[in-house]
């Protein structure tokens, strides 16, 4: 019988209001912000399109999705690019704004806590979590890459 592995490695990635926690195979690259391409008509979340290795990669601010906060500012930003899993044909990956660089952790079950206080979670939030000392959000990378190849059709 095939065992579950007893910890995986996760990635700390400092947005503006929290922490996103992510396993770290999720994470492509972490690259230095650059301005974006805007994309006319997309929604505040949605800050443009940034080139990445011959992709035009959408670049979401998960606080301004999530309601976390907008004062991202570009002097610590970087761009975390991010493996979509969701299969969307033209949305392989897909990039989320930094603060700072994310910090790589070991993730175990007893480690990781829901917070579990029963209020109404954010969009694109799947669960709220402490992590050691660290209160944490799971996003919920199926609904996030819903939510940017919509805006990116309906812009179209």
């Amino acid at each position: 019988m095939n065992e579950l592995p007893r910890e995986i490695r996760g990635v700390m990635i400092p947005v503006s209001g929290t922490r996103v926690l992510l396993p770290n195979a999720t994470v492509a690259e972490v690259i230095t912000f650059a301005t974006p391409e805007p994309v006319a008509g997309a929604p505040a979340w949605l800050l443009g399109r940034i080139r990445w290795r011959g992709w035009r990669v959408p670049l979401v601010s998960f606080s301004a999705l999530a309601g976390y906060g907008t004062g991202e500012g570009a002097l610590h930003a970087r761009v975390a690019v991010l493996k979509a899993l969701g299969g969307h044909p033209k949305l392989p990956f897909l990039a989320m704004l930094t603060q700072g660089f994310p910090r790589l952790t070991t993730l175990t079950p007893d480690l990781l806590m829901p917070t579990g206080d029963g209020h109404a979670l954010p969009p694109g939030v799947r669960e709220e979590v402490l992590l050691r000392d660290d209160l944490a959000v799971i996003p919920d990378m199926p609904v996030l890459e819903d939510l940017v190849a919509e805006a990116l059709a309906a812009a179209a």
